[in-house]
């Protein structure tokens, strides 16, 4: 029982608090990561780890097709292949580019 009124009283409190700070205090977050994920640097993190994400899904394909044979479904073929002849300079499916 001691822990559940803890519970409810950290609730309570935390509510409170998170009231108190307000829209202001949202926007300012929001603001702040808008221009986070507008920073080159991070937009070029990101795109090299989805280009890192590809070339690693293509290499595990081989992987296992080479194990597996012809069992793989042909979804998953199509869709390595499509990634495969794309290459890293398109934009993809998440947003990010090369810019």
């Amino acid at each position: 029982m001691r822990y559940k009124v803890t519970f409810v009283v950290g609730l309570a409190l935390g509510y409170v608090l998170g009231t108190h700070a307000g829209r202001e205090r949202y926007e300012q977050l929001k603001k702040s990561a808008r221009q986070l994920a507008q920073n080159p640097a991070v937009r070029n993190a990101a795109e090299t780890a989805g280009q890192s994400g590809r070339q690693f899904a293509g290499k595990a394909f081989a992987a296992v097709s080479d194990k597996v044979g012809d069992a793989a479904p042909d979804t998953l073929v199509g869709r390595v292949r499509g990634l495969r002849r794309r290459g890293g300079g398109a934009d993809d499916d998440w947003g990010t580019s090369n810019t």
